[in-house]
C-alpha cells in the first residue's frame, strides 16, 4: 500500500507540474490536474489535422526563398540592393514576432478568432498588394511588413493551442501539425518557381494570395482552444519567466539557433544559383526538396521527442544542424549532394518551429505557454530580421567556388553554440530531477 501510495503521489505531482500546478498545491488540486489534463487526442487531433492541412502561412516564409533567387537574379526593381531583399525577407519574420505581445493582449481581450481574421485579411492583402509594386519601398511594405503581420497574426494565436490538446503525444501532435508547412512549401515551390518562368511574378504573387485566404479562413474556423479549462493568463510581457534560469536557457538556444535557421533557408537557392551554378528552376526543386524533408522530418522528431525526451531532442538535433553544415552543405558543389543536403537539413533544420511549444510547456508549465511564447518570439525578431542580412554581408562572390564560405561558417557556429545552451538547459532539468526525488520520497 506504501508503494502504491508513493507512486500515485509521482503521478500526480508529474501531471501537475506539466499543467502548470505548483508543488504547494498539489494537495488542493490533485483533482483539478487529473480532471482538466490534456485529453491526448479528441477534436485535438482534429486541430492537428487542420493546422497541418491548412496551415499554409508558413509557406509564406519557406518560399521566400524562391522568391529571393528571383529578386537577386533580375533587375525587377532597379536600384534595389540584395540586402533590400535580404531585409524584406527578415521583416517577414521580424514583424511576426515583434507584434507577438499585442497578439497575445488581443487574444486575450478579443478572442482567437477576431485576431486569426485580421491576420488572414493581412497576409492575403500583403502578397496581392506585392504583385503591383513597381519600387522597391513597396515591396518592403507589402511582401515584408504587411504579410509579416498577417503571419504573427495567425500563428501567435494558434500556436499556443495544440499543447492544451496533448500531454504525452503533445510533441508528435506538433510535428504532425507542423509538417504541414513543409508538404505545402514543396507545392508552392514548385509551383512559384513554375508561376514565375511561366506566368509572371505578379501573378505568382497574386495566386499565392488567394490561396493563403482559402486555407487560413478555413484554419481560422476549425481550430478550438481550452483556455476555459487552462485559464492561461496570456500576458504580454511575463517578466516572471525572467528570473528563472532555465527559462533565459531556452530564449538563448532560440536566439543563436534561429541565426543558423535563416541563413540557411534563405540562402541555399541563391547559394545553388551563384555558385553551384544551377538554374532558377534547379534552385526551386531544392527548395521543394527542403520542404519535403522539414514535411518527413518533424512528425519523426515529435515520436522521438515523446519517446526519448524532448529537451534531449532539441539539443542533439541543434548539434547535428551544425554538423552537417560544415560536413555536407561547405563542400557540396554538384545538384546531387545539395539535393542531399536540402532534404537532411530539411529534416531537422526548424527543429525549433516544432519543439518550442512543447518545451515551453516542459520548463514553465502548460498554464504559461501562451506567456512563455510571447517572450519566445521578442526573442527572434532580432535573428529573425537581420540573419540573412547578415549573410549576405558576408558572402564574397569575387572569391567564386568560396563565395559563400562565411555565411556557412556562420550558420554552422550559430547552431553549434545554440547546442551548447541546450545541453546546459538538459543537465539544468537533470539536476533539478534530481534534487526533486528525495522531497517526494519524504512525501
Amino acid at each position: 500500500m506504501g508503494n502504491w501510495s508513493l507512486h500515485t503521489k509521482r503521478k500526480i505531482a508529474a501531471d501537475a507540474e506539466d499543467v502548470g500546478i505548483s508543488r504547494a498545491d498539489h494537495g488542493q488540486t490533485s483533482l483539478v490536474a487529473e480532471t482538466d489534463a490534456p485529453p491526448d487526442g479528441g477534436y485535438g487531433w482534429v486541430v492537428s489535422a487542420d493546422r497541418r492541412n491548412t496551415n499554409n502561412y508558413g509557406h509564406a516564409l519557406t518560399t521566400y526563398g524562391v522568391f529571393l533567387s528571383y529578386y537577386l537574379a533580375t533587375d525587377h526593381f532597379p536600384g534595389a540592393t540584395p540586402l533590400d531583399y535580404a531585409f524584406i525577407g527578415g521583416i517577414e519574420f521580424g514583424a511576426a514576432m515583434l507584434i507577438s505581445p499585442a497578439c497575445t493582449i488581443l487574444t486575450r481581450e478579443f478572442g482567437r478568432v477576431s485576431v486569426m481574421s485580421v491576420g488572414v485579411c493581412m497576409i492575403s492583402g500583403g502578397f496581392i498588394a506585392a504583385s503591383f509594386a513597381s519600387q522597391i519601398w513597396q515591396l518592403y511594405l507589402s511582401q515584408g511588413v504587411l504579410v509579416g503581420l498577417g503571419i504573427g497574426s495567425i500563428f501567435i494565436p494558434s500556436i499556443a493551442i495544440l499543447p492544451q490538446w496533448f500531454l504525452k503525444r503533445r510533441s508528435l501532435a506538433q510535428g504532425l501539425a507542423s509538417s504541414g508547412s513543409g508538404f505545402l512549401g514543396m507545392a508552392f515551390s514548385l509551383g512559384t518557381s513554375a508561376m514565375i518562368e511561366q506566368i509572371s511574378l505578379a501573378w505568382a504573387l497574386r495566386i499565392t494570395g488567394i490561396l493563403c485566404f482559402v486555407g487560413n479562413s478555413v484554419a481560422t474556423l476549425l481550430v478550438r482552444d481550452r483556455n476555459h479549462l487552462v485559464k492561461p493568463p496570456q500576458l504580454g510581457f511575463a517578466i516572471h519567466l525572467l528570473r528563472r534560469k532555465q527559462v533565459l536557457l531556452l530564449l538563448s538556444w532560440a536566439f543563436i539557433n534561429l541565426l543558423g535557421y535563416m541563413t540557411i533557408l534563405y540562402s541555399m537557392s541563391n547559394y545553388a544559383v551563384q555558385v553551384a551554378g544551377l538554374s532558377q528552376a534547379q534552385a526551386g526543386v531544392l527548395t521543394a526538396v527542403l520542404n519535403l524533408g522539414t514535411g518527413i522530418g518533424r512528425p519523426c522528431i515529435g515520436l522521438a521527442s515523446d519517446r526519448f525526451g524532448r529537451i534531449e531532442v532539441a539539443a542533439y538535433l541543434t548539434l547535428f544542424n551544425g554538423v552537417i553544415v560544415f560536413a555536407i552543405w561547405v563542400p557540396a558543389i554538384d545538384y546531387g549532394v545539395m539535393l542531399f543536403f536540402a532534404i537532411v537539413s530539411g529534416a531537422c533544420l526548424g527543429t525549433y518551429w516544432m519543439t518550442v511549444g512543447p518545451l515551453c510547456a516542459e520548463v514553465a508549465g502548460l498554464k504559461e505557454v501562451p506567456s512563455f511564447l510571447s517572450l519566445q518570439w521578442l526573442t527572434t525578431v532580432l535573428p529573425c530580421t537581420f540573419a540573412e542580412v547578415v549573410a549576405l554581408y558576408l558572402r564574397r562572390p569575387e572569391m567564386g567556388r568560396w563565395g559563400y564560405l562565411y555565411p556557412q561558417i556562420f550558420a554552422g557556429l550559430s547552431y553549434l553554440v545554440a547546442a551548447v545552451f541546450m545541453f546546459e538547459l538538459l543537465r539544468e532539468r537533470k539536476k533539478q530531477k534530481r534534487m526533486a526525488q528525495p522531497e517526494m520520497t519524504q512525501t
